[in-house]
Order: structure tokens, then sequence, then C-alpha cells
């Protein structure tokens, strides 16, 4: 059985990732491409390496017909997303991409956001989208709320350990490295070459990335308990992928073997021999996570790093992992390629 697909926001970083996945998945057809500001384009006039596709043109997400579609993604902005899907068709599937669905608590939204959430209906059904986490929830989802992408790379390197008490929940640092690709394709200043080349830099400090209400809201509900990590991410000039470097307070032996055995059974998550070190260049265009553990020269402390590709594990790759499930698929199926490399 195919199923047809609907791509709202087509004409952005996300969507053309979901093009590129879905165009090798053998039980999926995209129907429908939506992105308003390139309505009338074809998809090789938006995307040109993806020219060799037989797809339909882009249009205006009043033209698609949903009655159609078995399952949409939206690729679309924060606060957009919202409203969008609040219009669409109550029995049709959603994966959204983007942070409009992610917290459960609408006081959460608002203070992250900074404005009242249009859509409570659908944010109260919506499911937080971290398959490996969410799995069986996902599964008879009608809307699933993808991750942040920071948020889901941080969570791939701290959920095991929290969950199994190993690590001192009251001294968890992390710091990323973010590619320039995760900002979004709009035009803006400090996105430019001459910008952002030759150097890196950090933002968000001191507690004010979005991200941060994602990880308040899943290590509280892991821990029972409030906890509060320190996070600073930093945008490197790079196109793709995240490094996030942990540092936790805990057995450096005894964390790499609680990774070992909770995801033993994961496909996409991959821990690294005990002080091996990833890097984005070993899963770029994948949809895989590694990980790996280090000992501190500081007794009683370790150093946990994860690295993916924000387009893909941390979105759109993520974003048909659920999909897959929520339509009964094999979670794996249009997945597996390997990295790019070099």
């Amino acid at each position: 059985m195919t199923h047809n697909i609907a791509i709202l926001g087509a004409s952005g970083y996300t969507g053309a990732e979901l093009i590129r996945l879905i165009s090798g998945h053998s039980s999926m057809q995209i129907k429908a491409l939506g992105a308003n500001s390139k309505a009338g384009q074809s998809i090789a006039q938006a995307f040109p390496h993806l020219r060799h596709l037989d797809l339909p043109e882009l249009v205006t997400i009043d033209e698609i017909d949903f009655s159609e579609i078995d399952l949409c993604f939206c690729a679309l902005p924060h606060k957009t997303s919202q409203e969008v899907i609040r219009a669409l068709p109550k029995d049709l599937k959603i994966v959204d991409l983007s942070a409009d669905f992610r917290l459960r608590d609408p006081e959460d939204y608002t203070k992250w956001y900074g404005n009242p959430h249009a859509a409570l209906e659908q944010q109260g059904e919506a499911v937080y989208g971290l398959t490996e986490f969410y799995r069986d929830d996902i599964r008879g989802a009608r809307l699933v709320a993808g991750t942040g992408c920071n948020a889901a790379t941080g969570q791939f390197s701290l959920r095991p350990l929290i969950e199994a008490g190993m690590i001192d929940l009251d001294e968890i640092v992390l710091d990323m490295k973010c590619a320039v690709s995760g900002a979004g394709r709009s035009l803006k200043e400090n996105l430019l070459h001459a910008e952002l080349s030759e150097g890196y830099h950090a933002y968000s400090a001191g507690g004010t990335h979005r991200h941060l209400g994602e990880f308040d809201q899943e290590f509280s509900k892991l821990a029972g308990r409030p906890v509060r990590v320190q996070f600073t991410p930093h945008l490197i000039p790079a196109n793709r992928g995240i490094l996030s470097t942990g540092y936790v307070r805990g057995d450096a032996r005894a964390i790499h073997d609680t990774f070992i055995a909770a995801y033993a059974e994961e496909p996409f998550l991959v821990v690294l021999p005990f002080g091996e070190l990833p890097s984005t260049r070993h899963v770029r265009g994948s949809n895989f996570c590694h990980i790996g553990v280090v000992a501190d020269r500081i007794e009683g402390r370790a150093i946990v790093v994860a690295a993916l590709d924000n387009l893909t594990k941390g979105s759109s790759g993520q974003a048909l992992q659920n999909a897959n499930l929520m339509l009964g698929l094999e979670e794996t199926e249009g997945l597996l390629m390997a990295p790019l490399f070099p």
C-alpha cells in the first residue's frame, strides 16, 4: 500500500530534507507540496538538487485537497504552524516540525515563545516526538510534535542516565555546537557568509534558549522532580550537524554501560567504544546519532558527547521515523542510508 503525503513548508531546509528522504521510501508518495512564498514554481526552481524527481508543483496550502492525503508533514515556522494545523481536517495524521506543540503546558509555551497558544485543542492531543522514548504513544497518535534539534541531541545523551539515577541532577552542563541550517532558510544578516565564516560564537546564553523548555519538561518528568540543566549553544560555520558535550558527575564506566544497555536495540542510536568520541562528519546526512563517553581527569566526573545531523535525526529524519510508526510501517523505512563522507 502506498500512502499519499503532503509537505507544508516544502521550500525550507527541513522540507527539502523530507523530500530527499521520502523519494527513497517504498510506501510513500508525495502528493502535494505547499510553499506559499514560492507557489507556482517547480521543485527544480526551489531546489535544483531535487530536479531529477517527478514531483508536483509548489502550491499554496489553500490549493491542497487534503481528502487525498494520508499524512501531512508541517515544516512551517513557529506560530504559523499552529494556525495552519488548527484548520486542517480533524482526521488527518500530522507530524509537525515546528516548536508549536512540543510543550504540554500552555503557560510554558507562552513563557518560552512569547505569545499565547492559538490551538489549545490540538496542543492537548499532541504526542512528543522523540521516537525512541515515545514509540507506543506515537503509533496511536494523530498529531506528533517533533522535538527541537538541540533538545533531541541533549536528551539522547542524558535520558538513560537520569532514568537510571546515574548522575547528579544538580550538576549537568550541556555545551552545544550547532550548524547554521538550524536557523532556517530565510535571509538574516548574522547568517551571511562574511558575518559567520572563520569563527563561531555563543548565543542565547544564561538560560534564554527556547529548547530549555523541552529539557525542563522532559528531564523533570523523568526524574519526578525539577531538573534544570545549564545549556549554552554556539553557532558554527558549518551547514549541518550538532555536537553536544555534556559534563556530569557520575562514574564514567557505569555511564557507558548504561548507554550500552539502554540503546542495545535502537537502530539509530550508536554507542561508541569507551573513550572514543563522535564527530558530526560521521553522521552527516544520516538518521544516526553517535554517543561517546570518556572519564574526566577529576575523579567521579564524566564527559558525554553526542553528534547528529540537525536536519535529519534532529528534524526531518525524526519526522519520517514518527510517520512510519503512525502509518503502521517499519520504523526504519527510508532511513537506513549511510552518512555522507567526506
